[in-house]
């Protein structure tokens, strides 16, 4: 990876983590949607710290291990933003930005996963 595209990915998951932090202050007073968005702003939030861990790791096999964390917590928080949506709690719209990241976030990981674990 290059010195850029590791500036990139870092801004990109602190931008994650910031919009997910607008979403959770936005939701719903209600019980349902302030359990759920503790939960997605716990995931949510937390990719970016894996992320910064990936880089201060001491060998490849902790890189990967520290992304792979990374990966799990963006699945985690598809889980979650998928539950606001299905429970009706937000509209699908609203959410389809921050799916598509989380998306592209996860291929991005897991594409660096399997190049190391290539090498």
């Amino acid at each position: 990876m290059s010195k850029t595209q590791e500036v990139e990915l870092r801004s990109r998951t602190k931008s994650f983590a910031l919009r997910i932090i607008r979403l959770y202050a936005a939701l719903p007073k209600s019980t349902q949607a302030q359990v759920l968005g503790r939960q997605v702003l716990c995931s949510g939030t937390s990719v970016g710290a894996h992320y910064r861990e990936a880089q201060r790791a001491k060998s490849e096999a902790d890189f990967i291990n520290k992304l792979e964390g990374a990966l799990q917590e963006l699945d985690e928080t598809c889980y979650w933003l998928e539950l606001l949506v299905e429970s009706k709690i937000v509209p699908e719209n609203k959410l389809a930005a921050l799916l598509k990241e989380a998306d592209e976030l996860i291929a991005i990981c897991v594409t660096i996963v399997n190049k190391v674990k290539k090498k």
